[in-house]
């Protein structure tokens, strides 16, 4: 008579290693080398995994894993790490103690922070010395290291710059009033955080080399186009 065949138990297949159900086991699965149920109370959390609100069991090993994995996507300062670590609830005492090592490590380290800051929104997107200041004490940097960074742009590089941005505007004002023409420019240098000053300089230089013919006296610009809109 053959033999009778067993059903398989409903999940459970033959072959398969045996892992233990919800509710059962811890034990087993540590035996077995599986993974244990990262959902269940006290379960250790998978890597990068956002803390629970209040304050953590260990909190400097907490703002150490904050700050590193913050540090791993962009540089930051130390402002912008400490707000990160009070939003987190970490305790003062424990983020200032976890800040301090990781700016003797070098690991923060605003002054440098602040220069590859200005090479890069001064040449990458023509920003002013003034919108650079703006832009790092923004972001917590102490005033001594933001005029040290922007010093690195000196007024003829800062005018070389404003030349730049207006030649690249020129050609879309062509055919407009001259008058049209300076207010236009003078926006787009404005939006960068260029002093009128300065702004109506470059502007009449770039069209008066065109035998453009400017009129009147220096104008303010427009006080809703006077700064950066990424500030």
């Amino acid at each position: 008579m053959p033999a009778r065949h067993q059903p398989a138990t409903p999940g459970h297949s033959p072959g398969r290693s045996l892992r233990a159900r919800p509710g059962g086991s811890a034990d087993a699965e540590t035996a077995l080398g599986l993974p244990g149920d990262t959902d269940a109370p006290g379960a250790p959390k998978e890597p990068g995994a956002p803390e629970d609100p209040g304050a953590p069991e260990d909190p400097e090993a907490a703002a150490r894993q904050i700050c590193l994995r913050l540090l791993t996507l962009a540089p930051r300062t130390r402002a912008q790490l400490a707000d990160a670590l009070q939003r987190r609830h970490i305790p003062g005492p424990a983020a200032e103690a976890v800040l301090d090592r990781f700016t003797e490590a070098g690991l923060i380290d605003d002054p440098a922070f602040a220069r590859a800051w200005v090479e890069s929104r001064h040449h990458g997107r023509g920003l002013s010395r003034r919108a650079l200041s703006t832009e790092l004490r923004r972001r917590g940097v102490a005033d001594e290291d933001v005029q040290e960074a922007v010093e690195q742009v000196g007024p003829d590089q800062e005018a070389a710059t404003a030349r730049q941005l207006v030649a690249g505007r020129l050609g879309a004002t062509r055919g407009q009033p001259p008058e049209a023409r300076v207010r236009k420019l003078m926006g787009v240098l404005a939006r960068k955080g260029y002093g009128a000053a300065l702004a109506y300089r470059v502007v009449r230089e770039a069209l008066e080399a065109e035998g453009a013919e400017i009129a009147g006296e220096l104008t303010e610009p427009d006080p809703d186009i006077s700064s950066e809109g990424e500030w």
